[in-house]
């Protein structure tokens, strides 16, 4: 069975458009390209350093300290998985930063968003996770 776009929509590559190219034809000048390169390296390479540093610092509890620490080293665990997917989530969100979308009616449209959806859930994330630590914390004197 072959799903049609119409069903579910256009393709993000048909809806984006940048000069007037779709996204997925569009030639970036060298300073866009610079600009895309910088935000990769400042966003995203910080939110997967900071996964891969979670995930070696579960590592190490879960290798290196007796199983009464096991429950510390798995929430770093999935801390880590969390900031990964966290990642994802913010390049998604900024693809969309550089190109304008052509809505239903046919108008095209640029808005400006700023990371704050992704700040958002990174804090609660990060919340969470110092919250159960701090339980598990807690726990280990009884």
């Amino acid at each position: 069975m072959i799903l049609s776009a119409e069903v579910f929509g256009r393709r993000a590559a048909d809806r984006y458009r940048l000069r007037l190219h779709r996204a997925r034809s569009v030639v970036l000048t060298e300073s866009e390209l610079v600009e895309i390169r910088a935000a990769q390296r400042t966003f995203e390479g910080a939110y997967l350093r900071t996964a891969l540093g979670q995930f070696s610092f579960a590592l190490v509890v879960l290798k290196i300290f007796t199983s009464e620490f096991y429950s510390i080293g798995a929430l770093f665990a999935v801390y880590g998985a969390g900031v990964l997917f966290t990642s994802l989530f913010r390049r998604q969100q900024g693809n969309k930063q550089f190109f304008s979308e052509i809505g239903e009616d046919g108008l095209s449209r640029k808005k400006f968003r700023t990371s704050g959806n992704v700040v958002t859930v990174l804090t609660a994330l990060s919340m969470a996770a110092y919250i159960c630590l701090l339980v598990l914390t807690f726990k280990l004197d009884t």
